[in-house]
């Protein structure tokens, strides 16, 4: 028997076309460089977009041209995540917080041929110019600043162009839309690359109700780059569903991201830990008697916060608890898109304790619909679901990558059988609560013993003094090697290491487990995409081998 439906391709296109018909007067908000607001109806950003592919078609683009973005979170970049594809092109966001160097090998790799840019971000521009020569820079005036004129106006190339006669570029469903490059922090950098069907399925299982629970009369505040895996997907579902927008722009330190929320009370936030750690310090601080910005905030009641891009401190979940906002981790990489697992309120735990919900909370979560998830030893079988196995999480999915650009298939990426080797070492209960241990490269083996760096990290971060922290191993001549816990504390605050392993003990460590050296840093080196920088560390604290003291008051 033959299947009776239709077999209409999957196409970001026609989440831009319903955006225009269905939501033309809901609002996209974008924080510009002098903080104030810019507002668009979704009526007028269709027209835009559609002028943008109009444009793009005009300037010579061919399909599968590469067009790359340096730029912030703001309506422009959204035009350019829906217009170029539309013109047939592949979005490729080049990310900002790399050294230029980087940036102009990941642009020459990728092969771009055109460069839409912010004009603050100009200076960064002509450090990796003479890397990668670009056809067109195309400029957009963020902060209204004249447009070079060697260069091309992004407002004048859209006011020039056709948006009621452009036709869509044909395409399959199998066609790359956009483009991300991996972080690199072990290597050149890989580029990955999403369909139009890969994006689309992802669209639609992320926002389903325990993930996004993208609904019309959501506030949604994307506080993750649109460089960083495609702000993890939610320009999409936000153009699909045609909820309001609110872009901070370049504008994400902790008070910028208060006052815009008093500005925009979003109901639905995403960003990575640091950020938030930094923002509900930055919050109850305020709060304190003498406090020069005492009422100057208010968190918005109810809000939905997903958090990723590495482990959420359990910590971190009570404090905004606190305050009436709930935090889902999620946990996901370039490669997948990247939503893989989250962990939302299963019914299963309706009754369970306090504690026991926001011991879940932290986990890295469930596996979503259309992924499939295995946890493999190191003899390569697969480990039981009971909570205590660990292993090397595999993953495979309509939505995750099986190859990278232009670089030959990998046996360290990639199992015999095609499933994608996270790097990242896990278990899983019965529940397929998927709790991460560590990475790989990361844990720590200490006579035999593993221990998690991500479980002493958060344990320490729940101390009251610790403002964050990140554990690294270091040689030992006696036990291979033992942790080294890098710590910051807030400011004012004096502990030492007596204090921190009486505080470990009291959370169930053994005391061969904790850190043989407690280091007291003024910050944690981040990648480019917030994450602890682990490698940094290690490098600082080669060879380190006489005790540390403790810190000044």
């Amino acid at each position: 028997m033959d299947s009776t439906m239709m077999n209409v391709p999957l196409s970001l296109n026609h989440l831009l076309e319903r955006a225009g018909r269905l939501f033309a007067d809901n609002e996209i908000v974008s924080r510009l460089p002098d903080k104030t607001l810019r507002l668009h109806s979704f009526g007028a950003y269709y027209r835009r977009t559609r002028a943008l592919a109009s444009a793009l078609q005009r300037l010579g683009l061919k399909k599968g041209d590469r067009v790359a973005t340096l730029c912030w979170n703001h309506h422009a970049h959204l035009e350019c995540y829906f217009g170029i594809p539309a013109a047939g092109g592949v979005m490729h966001t080049l990310n900002l917080r790399l050294a230029p160097d980087e940036i102009g090998w990941i642009a020459g790799n990728a092969g771009d041929r055109f460069l839409v840019i912010d004009d603050v971000l100009l200076p960064l521009y002509r450090q990796f110019a003479h890397l990668h020569r670009f056809e067109k820079v195309i400029v957009f005036a963020f902060s209204g600043a004249p447009v070079p004129a060697e260069m091309t106006d992004y407002e004048a190339l859209l006011a020039n162009a056709d948006p009621d006669n452009f036709e869509y570029a044909p395409h399959h469903e199998d066609d790359p839309v956009a483009m991300c490059y991996t972080s690199g922090t072990t290597g050149r950098p890989k580029g990955v690359v999403y369909s139009h069907r890969s994006t689309i399925l992802h669209t639609l299982v992320a926002s389903l109700g325990d993930f996004w629970g993208l609904r019309g009369t959501d506030v949604v505040l994307p506080v993750t780059p649109m460089f960083h895996a495609n702000s993890w997907g939610i320009p999409y579902g936000a153009v699909m569903m045609g909820v309001k927008l609110v872009f901070p722009g370049q504008h994400l330190h902790p008070d910028d991201l208060l006052d815009l929320m008093q500005l925009e009370p979003p109901t639905l936030s995403l960003g990575v830990p640091t950020i938030w750690m930094s923002l509900i310090q930055t919050f109850d601080a305020a709060q304190a008697e003498g406090s020069p910005n005492k009422g100057r905030w208010k968190l918005p009641a109810g809000m939905r916060s997903l958090v990723g891009g590495a482990a959420v401190p359990e910590a971190l979940i009570r404090a905004f608890d606190k305050h009436g906002i709930w935090i889902l981790q999620g946990w996901g990489m370039t490669e997948t898109s990247p939503v893989c697992t989250i962990s939302y309120p299963r019914a299963e735990l309706r009754d369970a304790s306090a504690d026991e919900r926001y011991r879940r909370a932290a986990m890295a979560g469930v596996p979503v619909p259309l992924v499939d998830l295995r946890v493999r030893s190191d003899e390569g079988g697969d480990q039981p679901w009971d909570g205590e196995s660990v292993g090397e999480i595999q993953v495979r999915g309509p939505f995750i990558t099986g190859r990278y650009h232009d670089v030959p298939v990998d046996v360290e990426k990639f199992a015999p059988d095609g499933w994608l080797r996270t790097g990242d070492v896990a278990s899983v209960d019965s529940l397929g609560f998927v709790k991460i241990t560590d990475r790989t490269k990361d844990l720590i083996k200490s006579g035999g013993e593993w221990i998690s760096s991500v479980d002493l990290e958060n344990a320490i971060m729940a101390h009251p003094s610790v403002a964050e922290a990140a554990v690294i191993a270091v040689p030992d001549e006696k036990w291979s090697e033992r942790p080294l816990a890098c710590v910051v504390l807030k400011p004012g605050q004096s502990t030492d290491a007596a204090e921190f392993n009486a505080h470990l003990l009291r959370h169930s460590f053994a005391r061969w487990q904790l850190p043989d050296r407690y280091e007291f840093i003024d910050a944690v080196p981040r990648t480019s995409t917030g994450k602890f920088w682990k490698m940094k560390l290690r490098e600082r604290f080669a060879g380190v081998s006489v005790p540390a003291r403790s810190p000044t008051a």
